[in-house]
């Protein structure tokens, strides 16, 4: 999915090519950059662990540690619906 087509008001994962993870309600994106709310930011560099961190957050909920935050929308690399992230 394309960050540009995420539904408003839903809760999405966006991954950086740097390593960061966003996970947070979707509001709004532009050409430069996207606008997310109650969202928790990490920098995760193993796969694995921060696939395990998507999962534990789909099942139990997202653990908001910025109220707002705005993505360069260059840095993503993958978007996905938090929905669809398979629980533990």
């Amino acid at each position: 999915m394309n960050i540009q087509d995420a539904p408003h008001g839903i809760n999405i994962v966006v991954e950086t090519a740097k390593g960061r993870l966003y996970i947070g309600r979707f509001d709004s994106a532009n050409g430069f950059s996207a606008l997310l709310h109650d969202c928790d930011v990490r920098d995760i560099a193993d796969p694995a662990a921060r696939e395990q961190h998507i999962r534990e957050t789909a099942t139990y909920g997202i653990d908001v540690r910025e109220r707002d935050v705005q993505v360069d929308v260059l840095q993503v690399s993958r978007v996905r619906l938090l929905r669809d992230i398979a629980k533990l």
